[in-house]
């Protein structure tokens, strides 16, 4: 346990550093770029690379790269495993090469189109400087992940570091120099690619010294390519609904006008920290865990990891929603009340923030029983549930943004992520008989009982605050720096004395931990 927890600390470091220079590059560009159509077209554009790096990089050939890899690993030793791995690196490659030239020709005429509003021009024109990084960061995700089943994962944790810092770099030398929208954007992408470049040079670098030589081998690994096909194919399918399901959010926010996409994925950024930070990070060093366990016929040691980790989620995730609900304002106030981004585009934000905040035990759980399953090879399970969250959250989304736009979007996501999280724990269950729910229950009621005061706690010490005359700013200011420390000091001290179960590890957690032990 204590190599597992190290090695969370290890992703959560280096994802909390990303996550907190994602924060300045979201702050930057929208305090250059305001929630206006500029920004608007180049979340779009970026959502298109973003997306098929969730479905084969991160997604459903991750998913079933882990367990194949990890067999091919311990049947046959590392070199064919890696031999195995060249065949999967170069078919992706081509695969890819072919997309992104046929997508570039297809969205050049777009972008040209005179029948094309103006809007959806402009997000084809960004989208064709974007494409290139699909190849880049697609190929770079697979790299670590056979970084992580070496358990090598400070490198492959820290590349996203790099392209928030190319970013930042791009649009700060562009700032430099002009004001004009219509020239930002295209420092953001210029910094986008050189992002890209270097996040698949680092890992490469790192997995070349593990051994790696990237050749062409005719024959070797056919079954384990056969069986990669096999784990792949339904994979993608589940992998596609869900990706479909984010792109769908963002052009149905497009449609309503020229912020609502921005503001949509900024709630769901602020979303995404804790997230990612912590969700992702347990999930990414508990699947091969899990998949490693149930290799070995272990199926007990899969519920026990399983277990452990989904306490440890739901520890995180649950105050952290709660967080989100009582101080969305002061937080976005003092994260992003920046230039062209101003007090309106905040409070126009702020009900969204709150909405996600609800949703997000219900994301963070999805996403690590999805791995679960992948872990025990069931690709068909995640692809049905996603199929049934697709048309929730679609015709949810038709439906209830007529009545509170964008607000509706961000509604219908978390009625379905609520939908996906309970679907693929029966499935799990269903699967694993010794995985029992009421054995969760406890740690599930502790959890939600610290929570809760500490959202009370959080929510007097805002009235507090509003007693006395601080400006805005300073007051929000004045909830990031002390009231957030002071409820997470609440909420640990109250699992102290409520005893819960994996106390240890989560606060291990906590930036800063393991340079105390």
């Amino acid at each position: 346990m204590s190599q597992n927890v190290k090695n969370i600390v290890v992703v959560s470091l280096s994802t909390v550093g990303s996550r907190l220079l994602g924060l300045v590059r979201d702050a930057l560009i929208f305090a250059a770029l305001g929630a206006s159509v500029w920004s608007s077209a180049f979340i779009l554009a970026f959502t298109l690379p973003n997306l098929f790096r969730r479905l084969f990089g991160e997604g459903a050939l991750s998913s079933a790269l882990v367990p194949v890899f990890s067999d091919v690993l311990q049947r046959e030793g590392r070199a064919s495993a890696l031999g195995f791995f060249n065949h999967v690196f170069l078919r992706l490659c081509g695969g890819l090469v072919l997309v992104v030239c046929l997508g570039m020709l297809l969205l050049s005429f777009a972008a040209k189109g005179g029948a094309v509003p103006e809007r959806w021009a402009l997000g084809a024109q960004l989208s064709v400087w974007m494409l290139p990084y699909m190849l880049l960061i697609c190929l770079a995700a697979i790299v670590s992940v056979v970084l992580n089943v070496f358990g090598r994962f400070a490198i492959a944790a820290s590349t996203p570091v790099i392209l928030n810092l190319s970013m930042i770099a791009a649009l700060g030398w562009g700032m430099s120099h002009t004001a004009a929208p219509s020239e930002l954007v295209l420092w953001l992408c210029a910094g986008v690619l050189c992002g890209g470049v270097l996040q698949l040079a680092l890992p490469s670098f790192d997995l070349v010294r593990q051994g790696w030589r990237l050749q062409v081998s005719p024959g070797a690994g056919h079954q384990a390519l056969h069986e990669l096909w096999r784990l792949f194919l339904p994979g993608l399918i589940g992998a596609a609904i869900l990706q479909v399901n984010i792109l769908v959010s963002r052009l149905l926010a497009y449609t309503l006008n020229d912020t609502a996409a921005s503001v949509l994925y900024l709630a769901s950024r602020l979303m995404e920290l804790p997230l990612g930070v912590f969700t992702i990070a347990v999930a990414t060093v508990f699947f091969p865990l899990m998949a490693k366990s149930l290799t070995a016929g272990n199926s007990q040691g899969f519920v026990e990891s399983f277990e452990s980790g989904l306490r440890l989620i739901v520890a995180i995730a649950v105050p952290a929603g709660v967080g989100l609900v009582v101080l969305a304002e002061p937080i976005l106030s003092a994260l992003l009340e920046w230039g062209a981004f101003d007090l309106t585009a905040v409070l126009q934000t702020v009900p969204l923030v709150a909405i996600y905040g609800f949703g997000l035990p219900f994301y963070s759980v999805a996403t690590f029983a999805t791995r679960g399953l992948h872990a025990g090879k069931d690709m068909v399970a995640p692809v049905q549930v996603a199929a049934i969250c697709l048309i929730v959250n679609a015709v949810l989304g038709v439906v209830l943004m007529q009545f509170w736009a964008e607000r509706g979007l961000a509604l219908a996501n978390v009625l379905a992520a609520a939908i996906q999280a309970f679907l693929l724990w029966r499935a799990l269950a269903a699967q694993y008989p010794t995985l029992k729910a009421a054995r969760l229950c406890p740690a599930l009621l502790r959890v939600l009982l610290a929570a809760g005061v500490m959202g009370l706690v959080c929510a007097l010490g805002l009235s507090l605050l509003g007693a006395f005359a601080f400006a805005d700013k300073s007051q929000a200011w004045i909830v990031v720096t002390c009231l957030v420390p002071m409820g997470v000091a609440v909420y640990f001290s109250l699992l102290y004395w409520l005893k819960f179960e994996e106390l240890d590890a989560l606060r291990n957690l906590l930036p800063g931990a393991s340079m105390r032990r």
